[in-house]
């Protein structure tokens, strides 16, 4: 089995210094899980928190130029730390850093894809972070538990394992009340309800930037792959391996019977949309109810600027996004040959290279 272990800066840190003790006691259990057959990878946040510590800093930098320059700092005493005590156990383990950029790009996300996946087979464990040193609001994913499910979904894995501050997924904060329930088991469409969703709050840690509430849109990220997520507690020890075996711990929620593949997989979460196409109630009913592709004749309008190739949205006339696909022709192409026929594109453009502004094949329906 092919297993994605998040761990945020609050698992792995302690008065804002690394845990290298629990840092040590996971490496033991991925060593344990390796050993009965599992693919494991690990998306880590940390190097901001290891350079607040090795900087003496006690608040999380605001400014994008000092998270930057903190990263960089801890970013190497943060896989070093990896480094050492995976080799206790007799592992490898290999630095990898993204950004939203790497899942943007169709050829890079395949890159990205064939490098995780060749260190699998060398038995080596991939340990991911988002490349804090360059990213900026435009290229970031947001939060690690995002780019977790990215991840999980980028090498087909089968379960996501989120490691929180907290047992799971409660009715209300355990925190503030004592008879708070932990909800033991969710399906990927119970996310849909705004109550679930509710029942999150966000962070309340100085280091990290995830709360349960980004953990449920992770899930739900995730369950469109078709990958359980569980989401338990990253103080104790030895969970994962009994969750495999059978017990009941944390949240977990389950996927639907529909699994995206790669590609449309890459189509909804990792592409970046570059412009918008408003279609009319006809062309909405038939790509939502009909699974049907994108014809010109559909188009009512189009915004933004963007080439063959790209990502763009179906809005419907109520500003509604209904669909994301990748067009088969440029902007300017579409405002000439919106609402009219097929059989027209070549007389209006003086070719035609599809049909289909965009074909069913390119195209995710959103929810």
């Amino acid at each position: 089995m092919r297993i994605v272990i998040k761990l945020g800066s609050n698992i792995i840190t302690k008065n804002l210094h690394l845990d290298e003790e629990r840092i040590s006691s996971i490496a033991g259990e991925v060593s344990e899980l390796w050993k009965d057959g599992h693919e494991v990878v690990i998306v880590s946040s940390g190097a901001i928190a290891a350079g607040m510590g090795k900087l003496n800093l006690i608040e999380r930098p605001k400014e994008i130029e000092k998270k930057q320059a903190v990263a960089a700092v801890g970013q190497s005493a943060l896989i070093w730390a990896y480094e050492r005590a995976f080799s206790r156990f007799g592992l490898k383990v290999a630095q990898i850093l993204l950004t939203a950029e790497d899942f943007a790009d169709r050829k890079r996300y395949i890159n990205s894809r064939n490098t995780i996946l060749t260190l699998l087979q060398l038995s080596i464990t991939p340990i991911i972070n988002e490349n804090d040193t360059v990213a900026t609001d435009e290229i970031k994913f947001g939060d690690n538990d995002n780019l977790s499910a990215l991840v999980a979904g980028l090498i087909g894995a089968q379960r996501l394992f989120i490691l929180s501050d907290v047992d799971g997924l409660y009715d209300k904060d355990p925190v503030i009340h004592r008879d708070a329930v932990l909800i033991k088991r969710l399906k990927v469409q119970d996310l849909k309800q705004k109550d679930i969703l509710n029942m999150a709050g966000g962070s309340s840690t100085r280091i990290g930037t995830g709360g349960m509430y980004s953990k449920l849109l992770a899930a739900k990220k995730a369950g469109g792959y078709g990958i359980a997520v569980h989401i338990i507690n990253g103080k104790r020890e030895g969970l994962i391996k009994r969750i495999l075996e059978g017990e009941e711990i944390g949240t977990v929620i389950m996927p639907g019977e529909e699994r995206l593949s790669s590609r449309k997989g890459w189509i909804a979460f990792g592409s970046r949309a570059k412009g918008s196409i408003t279609i009319d109630d006809g062309a909405a009913r038939a790509i939502k109810e009909m699974g049907k592709s994108l014809l010109p004749s559909g188009i009512v309008s189009i915004q933004g600027n963007f080439n063959i190739g790209d990502a763009v949205y179906c809005v419907d006339r109520k500003g509604i996004k209904i669909a994301k696909g990748l067009t088969n022709y440029s902007s300017s192409e579409i405002k000439k040959i919106k609402g009219r026929r097929s059989t027209e594109i070549e007389e209006v453009l003086g070719y035609k290279y599809s049909d289909e502004v965009i074909h069913r094949d390119n195209l995710i329906i959103l929810s």
